[in-house]
């Protein structure tokens, strides 16, 4: 193995000239896209992707085990993860009020650090246009942190989330509220129809990983019968975040999607079908 340590565009560099047979490559959908291009289509990606969690009707569940999760999924080590719950739809069978005081003390509990990828002021500036859709609300956060002790180049701000009402979600706004933030922001919001909820899911771009909270397996069930992604959690303790060796992240329905390290992955992505035919 050659482990190698350098930027981007040192690595691309060296991509296009060793030109590989394949190239694994796990990161932004950016990226991913451009090395689809310059590699000429001969890659695996595990891009990026705005993830979604659907919490179903609020039955035979422990909302403790509810709460601890998304908190985590939201904002452990900051919300820097690719498979971070970016989205969360909630069933209105739920306590809005008491769920925001939930999320909102454990968040405030977590340890962040500085975002590498964002400044303060681009997390910010998303949040307040979200803020401009009718109906919204910021829940919590949307504070600058640190600005005075962390270089100018980094971004520091509150665990954020914004709640939309679901009708306001339409194709004016949908780039908007599915935008990937790559830090500790999410926008939440309430529905009383899963139908409308996962054609909102549809309209997402890049089909990485979900949740659906419910120990409910008719809900289940549909849910995953009208949704497609590559690693989906079930039941009272499903996440989005996780990444155990069982994972075939997407994103889901690219032919170039690529698995971690599950026994299919490695055979479907490292080695290749061939035929040895005697014919003498």
């Amino acid at each position: 193995m050659d482990f190698i340590h350098c930027n981007g565009k040192v690595m691309e560099n060296l991509l296009t000239k060793s030109n590989p047979r394949l190239t694994q490559f796990t990161g932004s959908t950016k990226v991913a896209e451009s090395l689809s291009q310059k590699l000429h289509g001969k890659v695996r990606i595990e891009g990026g992707g705005f993830d979604w969690k659907i919490i179903g009707p609020n039955k035979d569940m422990d909302p403790e085990i509810v709460y601890n999760i998304c908190n985590k999924d939201a904002y452990a080590f900051s919300g820097q993860k690719c498979s971070a719950q970016s989205l969360l739809f909630i069933h209105k069978s739920w306590n809005m009020e008491s769920f925001q005081e939930n999320l909102k003390k454990r968040a405030s509990k977590e340890i962040m650090g500085p975002i590498i990828t964002l400044h303060s002021r681009d997390m910010i500036e998303h949040v307040n246009q979200l803020l401009e859709i009718e109906g919204s609300q910021l829940w919590f956060g949307n504070i600058e942190k640190y600005r005075d002790t962390i270089p100018n180049h980094l971004g520091f701000i509150e665990p954020t989330a914004v709640y939309i009402p679901l009708e306001q979600i339409n194709e004016s706004n949908i780039h908007l509220v599915t935008k990937e933030i790559f830090g500790p922001v999410q926008v939440i919001t309430s529905y009383d129809d899963i139908d409308k909820v996962l054609s909102i899911c549809e309209q997402i771009n890049d089909h990485l990983t979900a949740a659906v909270v419910s120990n409910d397996p008719v809900f289940v069930n549909h849910v995953l019968g009208h949704s497609v992604n590559g690693t989906t959690y079930i039941g009272e303790k499903a996440r989005t975040t996780g990444a155990p060796q069982n994972h075939w992240f997407g994103p889901c329905g690219d032919p170039r999607s690529a698995g971690i390290g599950s026994p299919e992955a490695i055979i479907q992505t490292w080695s290749c079908h061939r035929e040895v035919i005697q014919d003498v």
